[in-house]
């Protein structure tokens, strides 16, 4: 599961994050044709996906949630943050390995966080071309870089680039809101994950999140 799956939830006074365009339509068609989905999402009220437009910042935080419990990476990122305010790759450079291990990060995703700080730095990355390009594309670019896997791919697909039909398979939080809701709790299979999905196209993004929230409620 991702370390954040922001919810549209704002503190007083602040701006209401703007709603992802295809959600009210995806949320109509999933509430159709899914009558898990349809008990599902009224639960959540207006609550919805909340991006963040920083594609270094975003794959950074994704790297950290990997392979961590919610509450491990949750923390290790707060860290992160206070050790590097103005988290650009320039910044976490200069920050240095040892400062960033002592965020509660392991030596091998320091690494990987300094990899992607230098890739973007040195612009091996064509940032500016990903919005024209499809899922698979995006993909295949970013896990060319260290430590950057299909799941964080994924991940910032769904957080970055609002993607509406993405389906993480490596996530666990999928698998288990999968099993949870869908089969009584009993194990899940990713054939089983993706039959169940099937019946979410072109909306698997929203059904996910939703799948997330019911393992991770909002009060």
């Amino acid at each position: 599961m991702p370390l954040s799956k922001s919810t549209g939830a704002s503190a007083a006074g602040a701006a209401v994050p703007p709603v992802p365009p295809y959600w009210e339509e995806a949320k109509a068609e999933l509430m159709k044709r899914d009558r898990i989905m349809k008990k599902l999402i009224p639960q959540f009220g207006d609550l919805h996906l909340v991006g963040n437009g920083d594609p270094f910042l975003t794959l950074a935080r994704s790297i950290v949630g990997q392979q961590s419990s919610a509450k491990a990476a949750e923390t290790a990122w707060t860290n992160l943050m206070e050790a590097v305010p103005k988290f650009t790759p320039a910044q976490v450079i200069k920050t240095g390995a040892e400062n960033l291990a002592a965020c509660g990060l392991s030596k091998r995703k320091t690494e990987y966080i300094l990899d992607l700080a230098e890739h973007f730095k040195a612009k091996l990355v064509h940032v500016d071309k990903w919005g024209a390009m499809d899922d698979e594309a995006v993909i295949t670019e970013l896990i060319q870089i260290r430590g950057i896997t299909r799941w964080t791919a994924e991940m910032f697909l769904i957080f970055n680039q609002l993607r509406p039909n993405v389906l993480p398979l490596d996530d666990p939080g999928l698998i288990q809101g999968i099993s949870r809701n869908y089969f009584s709790g009993e194990p899940v299979s990713r054939s089983d994950a993706r039959e169940v999905s099937a019946n979410w196209e072109p909306w698997r993004t929203v059904a996910t999140w939703y799948l997330w929230r019911s393992l991770d409620p909002v009060a």
